[in-house]
């Protein structure tokens, strides 16, 4: 695989990369040089993506941790510092939906709960733990994900999901006009239905016909699509780019 240098020597802390879109993103940093640090639950699945970096060329190391819990994040932080150095670019990937849409007096709290702790909560303790370095360094660009699904209402959607995405937009931006004067870049990508390994099982075929059809762009993204996005954030390429929410999402959302 032909390596890229636009991210030489930078390290960098991708949460929830052991498939998907955190993977891709990964792997498009370490083929554009960048240290990589892989994050996520399935231990298996995270060392056979640091195979396949260190097989094209690239390095990378695996952590794990929960990150709604801030002591456990702080030890990754730790061990990725004695291992790589300081983080230079975190990806705030983990989270998920993890209620199915339903009318809101029908949605468990421990639903809600979750959703929120898994999506909002973990991206908050992540950036709490790793800024202050930057801060310190005077230089970093942190991205983090949101939805397509906290950028219009859609009886469908489920609420807590959404809710947490768009908690996670206003985070972003807040901590961009906090941390931009200390040169550290802060945005955010809202992904629409992506062909991730467990969408491409669990939508079927049919209800991909009528997704492609709400997009005027006629296709449904790939982990890759939302990868170029984030290489872009991250990169020297949006020097004066901060506190966007950008919309990797097919056109989907002006429909």
């Amino acid at each position: 695989m032909y390596m890229q240098n636009h991210l030489k020597d930078k390290v960098a802390l991708v949460t929830g990369s052991s498939r998907g879109i955190g993977a891709a993103i990964a792997q498009s940093l370490a083929r554009n040089g960048a240290k990589v640090v892989l994050h996520g639950r399935d231990v298996a699945a995270l060392f056979s993506m640091q195979t396949r970096i260190e097989g094209e060329g690239g390095i990378a190391m695996v952590v794990l941790g929960d990150v709604t819990k801030f002591d456990e994040i702080e030890a990754m932080r730790s061990k990725i510092e004695q291992t790589f150095g300081s983080i230079d670019i975190l990806v705030a990937n983990a989270g998920g939906s993890y209620t199915m849409p339903a009318p809101i007096e029908d949605i468990p709290v421990d639903g809600w709960h979750a959703s929120v702790e898994g999506n909002l909560t973990a991206t908050f303790l992540t950036i709490k733990s790793f800024l202050p370095g930057m801060k310190k360094r005077k230089s970093g660009s942190i991205l983090t994900l949101s939805s397509s699904a906290a950028r219009m209402a859609n009886a469908q959607a489920p609420i807590p999901y959404s809710a947490a995405k768009a908690g996670v937009q206003m985070l972003t931006q807040s901590v961009a006009a906090q941390a931009g004067p200390f040169g550290i870049r802060v945005n955010c990508l809202a992904p629409a239905t992506i062909l991730t390994e467990r969408n491409q099982q669990r939508i079927p075929d049919a209800q991909k016909i009528k997704l492609v059809d709400h997009h005027p762009i006629r296709r449904l993204g790939t982990p890759e699509d939302v990868a170029q996005a984030a290489l872009f954030l991250l990169s020297d390429n949006a020097a004066w780019i901060t506190g966007v929410i950008l919309d990797v999402a097919g056109g989907v959302v002006m429909c």
